[in-house]
């Protein structure tokens, strides 16, 4: 009766378009005044759940991709991207796939990707005779790429949700997320150019040559040299993964301010207030999910679920598969965040059950929440690329399948070849 209650209350005040932390919070005590047991339970579960040293990394890398996103760094990133492969078919397209990536990696948030490559090639693209679907759709596609990255706080979020099933290892996920990442900026890359080739978009001009990428590349060298500094400092016990959160902060404010001096007192007030309201909404998602998690763990949702699977059948690819439907519907009403926290205690334990390592179901949670990024109802980074293209989500959907092909091409080869997330940190570690 109680986990009913739950699940009903919770699909409910989101139907209603409650926010989901409400909704989470509002769902958990509903249960808890049904089971009869002290309200305090709630708030306790949810400070202790806030409580966690490792969360330090949040608002670091939050603030480190703010700083990067008002910095003037998009700029540079997009010409070094356009010398490479702008003198192509549907080069700007092409040149968005790269530097949405190369953003993204310095940035590590899907939606900052957007809103900062977007508002630069989104206008540029349509100015050339590009279709605005094509350039949204493009931009929303490739900025996905910024969820598996280095200094994504997503990343986080999954290792702390994953704590109480499995011990998953901070810098093991980021080394598995960075061939899934190539990926699927290959996959976007392989996309872009076939849909530009279809509708006959233009050559833009010859090759610049390789002195003139050199010269782009220099000059958005130093922003891109975060993900170099994090890794490297974490592979050589310099510092953990919080310390390179902190790290990355000071890093992106020398670049910004010293190096590129494109960071004007406005824009980092601008920064901070983003970094904050960020940080604030993660951080009470993560309590009350907390608290959440206590009753799915108390009335056992995830031993149910596992065996209401097994009873449609026992094949570990079937199974599979079925998570992976399961996680892309859940994604498009949730926040990335939210899905991590409140899928993660209920599918982590029936994919371990059929032999996926955890590291390796972390990567496929991410790339499932990125998926329900770019997907109605919530989509996020769509409406965002949407209001910035001047065109309807239903316009953008109907020409959306090669590069939703794209994403869920490397989604299956992450779910049924595990060699893809695990080569690295095995050869690593």
């Amino acid at each position: 009766m109680e986990l009913m209650i739950l699940g009903l209350s919770f699909a409910l005040l989101l139907i209603l378009g409650v926010p989901v932390a409400f909704a989470i919070g509002l769902s958990s005590i509903a249960t808890i005044i049904a089971a009869d047991l002290p309200v305090a339970i709630v708030f306790q579960k949810m400070v202790g759940g806030m409580q966690v040293f490792s969360f330090l990394a949040i608002p670091f890398f939050v603030f480190a991709g703010e700083l990067m996103l008002h910095g003037g760094i998009a700029e540079r990133i997009v010409r070094f991207a356009n010398s490479l492969v702008g003198h192509v078919r549907g080069g700007l397209g092409m040149s968005n796939v790269l530097g949405c990536t190369l953003f993204g990696g310095v940035a590590g948030s899907p939606l900052a990707d957007v809103s900062a490559m977007g508002s630069v090639m989104i206008p540029l693209m349509k100015k050339e005779g590009y279709h605005a679907d094509y350039a949204v759709n493009v931009t929303t596609h490739a900025a996905l790429v910024g969820a598996l990255m280095p200094t994504s706080h997503n990343l986080i979020i999954f290792v702390l949700a994953a704590a109480g099933i499995a011990s998953v290892s901070v810098f093991k996920l980021i080394l598995a997320a960075l061939i899934p990442a190539l990926i699927l900026t290959l996959a976007n890359l392989a996309a872009a150019y076939g849909v530009a080739v279809k509708r006959g978009y233009p050559v833009h001009g010859p090759f610049p040559g390789w002195p003139a990428v050199l010269k782009a590349f220099g000059a958005a060298l130093p922003g891109l040299l975060v993900v170099v500094i994090i890794l490297a400092g974490i592979l050589s016990g310099v510092f953990t993964a919080t310390e390179s959160a902190a790290t990355a902060v000071c890093w992106a404010l020398a670049v910004t301010v010293l190096v590129y001096r494109s960071l004007s007192w406005r824009s980092f007030l601008a920064a901070c207030a983003k970094a904050c309201k960020t940080t604030g909404v993660v951080l009470l998602l993560i309590g009350i999910s907390s608290a959440f998690g206590y009753f799915m763990a108390l009335y056992e949702v995830p031993q149910q679920t596992g065996e209401l699977m097994q009873s449609f059948t026992s094949s570990p690819w079937v199974i599979f598969l079925m998570v992976n439907v399961l996680l892309f519907l859940l994604g498009t009403f949730l926040d990335m965040s939210a899905t991590i926290l409140i899928c993660t205690p209920i599918f982590l334990p029936i994919c371990q059950q059929y032999g996926m390592d955890a590291t390796q179901f972390g990567i496929v949670m991410l790339i499932n929440c990125a998926l329900g990024l770019n997907t109605p109802p919530v989509g996020t980074t769509q409406f965002v690329g949407c209001a910035i293209g001047g065109i309807s989500v239903g316009q953008v959907m109907r020409s959306i399948w090669p590069f939703y092909g794209a994403l869920i091409v490397t989604l299956l080869l992450v779910t049924y070849v595990p060699a893809f997330s695990l080569w690295l940190p095995g050869l690593i570690a």
